[in-house]
């Protein structure tokens, strides 16, 4: 045996060795259980009463109590604050009878108290470190309040702006959602699940929820094999890899099959072909959302599908609470099918060190210290300054002098302190976000800076459950607003859409500036062209005028806490951006869905000079903005492309090099990025795939050779049928700073 693979094994059997203690622990607990108690343990109740309060007297919440007492509740969401958490963990471990801990779940998604960027301008950093450091923030902050299980990371690939939830993913590639979602995964469970600061992760939403149709939350989902095996899983499947504890199920359905009664995407692909150890969770209410998808005719038949199908936990649906102990005494469900539900969730609750501790989550002298720590808020100021993305900068309008300019900021976000944290923010406080003003106010030197709202945009106050009112009338403030800018050497303009325009079952129809943004801008552009247009917004907008006319453009998102600290740091040059778009940014609402990673079709050129080809009679086909651009203050120049080998086998591996050079007079980063094109393939495959990246940091006049390796794992695909393949034939490898790539060469795969 060989020294580093007896040295593997070594490491490994701690591991092992645990794995099978708790095995043998959770087959002791569940051989003592009742059916009731088992069922129990799959019932997740939303927190329903002041916890820190007397108990509930009458009605629903006094029924949850009851079943808390009784033991047959498994977990619970929404509640949070050591002391809240505390109060019911006691009920659950000193009043019950076995004594079993509670889960603590909630939506943990780009931060706790301190909020991140929205994890779609995460993903616009490409830096798997700073991104897995966000989640880490997010794990102690959360735990530090009593929270042990985290409903993220949000994995769905999505091609389609118009669909709210696409601020909460990683954009629209396979390849690098993947990547991301292993990095929040490890941020959040940490490499060891028993320390108090880590949480369990839960993949979401599976599967195939961000191809909802027409970009309508909650729809209908039809696509092929090809798509679901390609573009679909493989962030879940990087994620079941990196031992993610909990997969949450979907409100959709595919192709005629709730997502959460679906036994093939639940049991046969994620438990049985991938492996899965952790356990499935609905999302909310969506047990009892079979009923209203017709699928079941009542609680009783959407229990049995669910449970059937591999959903080990009901969210708040109150269906296996109710029915699942009398289907399975029916035999309409087995009990092993139970008993392996139920010992997934147990497991889970014995690798958090529960069973040890059951108020390790319940310090409340790291609630204080943890929470809102300045290292918290150094690292949302870091991460937040990573994210932003300069789309254009013609005129050189940026870096910002120090001193000797006159600026006009202009636009209602500007000096909003709440939109910039965001939607899926519920434990922030409202209006703790330093806004751009501030950050401005505190970077200007001795420059003069004046600030006018403009047209109002957002009226009234809204939250996490109501909708954005938008004016749509009133352009009073554009009077105002051009008047700043005729003063005014340069125009910091801050506009797009709120935090809560985007989000669940924030879907739109239009991707453009909402209300009357778009007409403030072209009226101050008539008086003073030299704009800075910052662009704060949850998805890719369509905006082919401010392209066309505006010289300087910013993708600021909405950034979280620090967001006016990080916006002023970039503007001003005190830190160079580096961001790169995670998704394409279409012309027009009418090219959506739009992706870079589309297939040839049969006339995909005009080469016969007439009407018949694929393409639209009133816009183009290339998007605004393509995957993976972004702009610096420096330059960059990719040459010397070469490969090791000309022709490869199908075992072997081929490395790819190009040198690049910062040709420009900052230091600077930049994202490489490696693609390829399978030429000829039994499937039509795509006209470039995403299959390497490295984020390089350069000083001015300084060059690095960057390496990539493509192998099996980049060369192949899967068929309709799920099996990879890896196909003998000719390759196209392209590589440069966007998808829109400038060296390309050939290799062939014997």
């Amino acid at each position: 045996m060989s020294g580093v693979l007896k040295q593997g094994i070594e490491n490994d059997r701690p591991k092992i060795n645990a794995k099978t203690a708790i095995a043998k622990k959770v087959d002791s607990l569940l051989a003592i259980m009742t059916l009731e108690e088992k069922v129990g343990q799959m019932n997740l109740y939303n927190g329903f009463w002041d916890s820190t309060g007397p108990a509930p007297k009458e009605g629903n919440a006094k029924t949850k109590y009851e079943h808390l007492q009784k033991g047959w509740v498994g977990a619970m969401l929404n509640v949070r604050g050591v002391a809240s958490v505390r109060k019911i963990q006691k009920i659950a471990v000193e009043e019950t009878r076995l004594g079993i801990p509670l889960l603590f779940g909630y939506d943990v998604i780009h931060g706790y108290k301190t909020i991140s960027p929205i994890p779609l301008a995460e993903a616009a950093s490409w830096d798997m470190a700073a991104i897995e450091k966000s989640a880490r923030v997010a794990a102690i902050e959360a735990s530090a309040a009593g929270i042990n299980w985290t409903f993220a990371p949000m994995v769905d690939i999505s091609r389609d702006a118009r669909w709210g939830r696409v601020m909460e993913g990683a954009g629209e590639d396979p390849y690098y959602g993947s990547h991301v979602a292993v990095a929040r995964v490890q941020g959040f469970q940490g490499t060891d699940l028993t320390l108090p600061n880590t949480i369990a992760a839960c993949a979401k939403h599976f599967a195939a929820y961000g191809f909802v149709e027409a970009g309508r939350d909650y729809n209908t989902v039809s696509i092929g094999n090809e798509t679901l095996y390609n573009t679909v899983l493989p962030p879940f499947k990087a994620a079941v890899d990196s031992d993610i504890k909990t997969v949450m199920n979907a409100f959709n359905d595919l192709n005629g099959v709730t997502a959460t009664g679906d036994q093939f995407l639940q049991r046969d692909v994620l438990k049985n072909a991938w492996g899965f150890n952790g356990f499935v969770v609905s999302d909310w209410a969506s047990v009892t959302e079979i009923i209203y998808w017709g699928q079941a005719k009542d609680k009783a038949e959407a229990a049995v599908l669910a449970a059937n199908a591999g959903c080990d936990m009901d969210m708040e649906g109150h269906v296996y609470i109710e029915q699942l102990a009398n289907m399975i005494k029916a035999d309409k469900v087995k009990e092993a099918l139970l008993d392996d539900a139920v010992r997934r969730i147990l497991t889970v609750k014995y690798e958090l060190g529960l069973f040890d501790n059951p108020y390790r989550y319940c310090n409340e002298q790291l609630e204080k210290e943890q929470i809102g720590s300045v290292e918290h808020h150094a690292a949302a100021l870091d991460m937040a300054k990573k994210s932003i993305v300069l789309l254009k900068n013609e005129t050189k309008l940026l870096p910002l002098k120090k001193k000797g300019q006159k600026i006009a900021l202009i636009g209602q976000l500007a000096a909003d302190k709440n939109s910039p944290l965001g939607n899926w923010r519920l434990a922030a406080d409202d209006d703790t976000a330093i806004s751009v003003l501030e950050g401005l106010q505190n970077h200007t030197n001795s420059n003069s800076l004046t600030y006018t709202k403009g047209v109002d945009v957002f009226m009234g106050k809204t939250n996490f459950v109501t909708e954005v009112t938008v004016n749509e009338t009133d352009a009073t403030g554009i009077k105002d607003a051009v008047k700043a800018a005729k003063n005014a050497d340069v125009v910091i303009m801050v506009l797009g859409e709120h935090g809560y325009q985007s989000g669940e079952a924030r879907s739109r129809t239009e991707l453009d500036l909402p209300g009357l943004q778009q007409e403030m801008l072209e009226a101050v552009y008539k008086v003073n062209k030299n704009i800075v247009l910052v662009l704060n917004n949850g998805r890719p907008l369509a905006l082919p005028w401010a392209e066309k006319h505006i010289p300087t453009i910013v993708e600021a998102w909405q950034l979280g806490t620090q967001t006016g600290n990080a916006v002023a740091q970039v503007l001003y040059g005190d830190y160079n951006p580096s961001g790169k778009l995670p998704v394409t940014f279409p012309r027009s609402v009418g090219q959506v869905p739009l992706y870079y990673n589309y297939k040839m079709t049969g006339r995909s050129t005009n080469n016969e000079g007439n009407v018949f080809w694929s393409h639209y009679i009133d816009e183009k086909n290339t998007p605004l903005f393509p995957f993976g651009h972004g702009l610096s203050y420096t330059t960059f120049k990719y040459d010397n492309l070469t490969i090791d080998k000309k022709s490869v086998s199908v075992d072997d591996s081929i490395k790819v090099s190009v040198t690049l050079t910062n040709t420009g007079n900052y230091d600077g980063s930049e994202v490489a990025q490696l693609y390829i094109r399978d030429v000829v393939g039994s499937l039509v495959r795509p006209v470039k795939e995403l299959k390497g990246f490295e984020l390089v940091h350069l000083k001015k006049g300084e060059s690095k050779t960057v390496q990539f390796t493509l192998g099996k794992k980049e060369l192949g695909f899967y068929n309709n049928k799920g099996e990879y393949l890896v196909e003998p034939g000719d390759f196209e490898i392209m590589v440069g700073g966007s998808s829109e790539t400038v060296l390309k060469s050939r290799f062939v795969l014997d």
